[in-house]
């Protein structure tokens, strides 16, 4: 299966936005791609993110042409809180988000998994969202805000990538606090990581040395 799993450093930070330009990005390419929402909270009577994802999916993958978007979805609940909080009933089980994931990825060369929140949000008591990426060996693309005060979230995100030594890149989604950005934030990420990217201006390249590093590696 091929996948990538679309986090970020915590909620409203553009999750949704990258996976659509990543969707657009891959069937520029020829690559037949899917998507999936594991879990959506704060679903009142439609989960939006899984319904603007799979409309934009269906667009370039006529195999996601009949499904609804509660089919790219394991669990919808309607408190807007991390998925432990919001199973108040505590039936979420991660072989069903699993079963779900490897469902879907028969449908598509890849499949973009879009998370609930940061990589630390917990699904259950003692599994998160971290957790789920690693259980399904699948490389991540963390998405970082560029409001004040985002490096800290940002090193701390890369932090947990890095403990456990799993495949990711990460990227700035230039929306809050734009002006100000190059100011108070860009000299410190130009000093320290070289060749950092933003969402809006990176994604075709990251795109195509995923396909380079991933898809035509297993083709060939």
């Amino acid at each position: 299966m091929q996948s990538l799993f679309i986090s970020a450093t915590g909620t409203n930070v553009g999750k949704t936005y990258t996976t659509l330009l990543l969707i657009k990005a891959f069937a520029s390419r020829g690559i037949k791609v899917g998507v999936c929402k594991p879990i959506e909270t704060g679903v009142s009577s439609l989960p939006l993110d899984a319904s603007v994802l799979l409309d934009s999916v269906q667009e370039v993958n006529p195999e996601f042409a009949t499904l609804g978007a509660y089919d790219i979805t394991a669990y919808t609940f309607p408190l807007p809180a991390a998925p432990f909080c919001a199973d108040t009933k505590q039936s979420i089980k991660i072989d069903t988000i699993i079963d779900k994931i490897h469902t879907l990825a028969q449908k598509c060369d890849i499949l973009l998994i879009e998370g609930a929140g940061g990589l630390m949000v917990p699904i259950t008591e003692n599994y998160t969202m971290l957790d789920l990426a690693q259980a399904i060996h699948s490389p991540i693309l963390l998405v970082t805000p560029s409001r004040l005060g985002c490096i800290n979230d940002t090193l701390l995100s890369i932090e947990a990538l890095k403990s456990r030594n799993l495949n990711y890149e990460w990227c700035v989604n230039l929306y809050e606090d734009k002006e100000s950005f190059d100011a108070v934030t860009r000299p410190y990420y130009d000093k320290v990581f070289d060749g950092w990217w933003s969402s809006s201006d990176g994604i075709d390249a990251f795109v195509q040395k995923y396909i380079q590093t991933h898809i035509h590696s297993q083709r060939g």
